[in-house]
């Protein structure tokens, strides 16, 4: 399971954020949507527990879109973010929002995106959402992925990579702490096929890529530094 500490500071929610728009079916799911329509490639972003609300996380959608992508975050969750507030329904709210169900109901969102005339899609993927990423990334549904302090992940899933990947991990993580990282480079490297970067962020804690405190200038640097290595991931392989 996840490690405690991303159960712990939900953002506060805002289902009218961003510069993007939200729209109600998106590939059957409702979506918060940024980038120009018009796009050939695109980025689905797949949110941790908290959702497709969180304002940060639009915010990254935003700033991923500026590099010409068509970026689409949908709402996985339908609606049911978790709530730390009832901290005993964990196991029963990984069992009503398991990632395979994510994986499967993301493949009309990228019918969608093809149907939109879109070329090539990537996705990035935060803790719960690494999982699904990793899912789709198995089966070439995807030609990039990023995780961010990935979570639920095991060494077989690693071994079944299919398509560039980066993962952006945390020194600080009891969910993929840097010894399972590093195992999991080992594991990729091995694969020749297979391009694929690690990097640990030194003095940072589960999910510090999407949820810091604005008024922590080393945490604002260290989402800032994550987000780039991510854009340029995608800018490597999806252009």
């Amino acid at each position: 399971m996840a490690s405690s500490h991303c159960w712990e500071s939900p953002p506060a929610l805002n289902p009218a954020g961003g510069v993007g728009e939200v729209v109600d079916d998106f590939g059957g799911l409702k979506a918060y949507v940024a980038g120009l329509a018009e796009a050939k490639a695109a980025v689905i972003l797949v949110s941790d527990i908290f959702g497709f609300e969180a304002p940060k996380l639009r915010k990254i959608a935003d700033n991923v879109a500026l590099s010409g992508y068509l970026v689409v975050v949908p709402d996985f969750l339908h609606g049911d973010p978790f709530d730390p507030s009832n901290p005993n329904n964990r196991a029963m709210w990984l069992q009503a929002h398991s990632p395979k169900k994510a994986f499967e109901e993301a493949k009309p969102v990228i019918a969608a995106l093809k149907e939109k005339g879109v070329a090539i899609i990537g996705a990035a993927g935060y803790c719960w959402g690494a999982k699904v990423v990793v899912e789709l990334a198995k089966v070439h549904e995807i030609q990039a992925a990023v995780l961010l302090h990935p979570s639920l992940l095991t060494v077989d899933d690693i071994k079944e990579i299919k398509c560039p990947i980066s993962i952006l991990g945390a020194e600080i993580d009891k969910a993929s702490p840097p010894e399972l990282l590093e195992e999991f480079e080992q594991i990729l490297s091995a694969n020749s096929g297979i391009e694929h970067s690690v990097k640990i962020f030194p003095g940072v804690a589960h999910g510090w890529a999407v949820r810091y405190s604005d008024d922590d200038v080393a945490a604002v640097s260290s989402a800032a530094e994550a987000l780039h290595d991510m854009t340029h991931w995608f800018n490597k392989y999806l252009k």
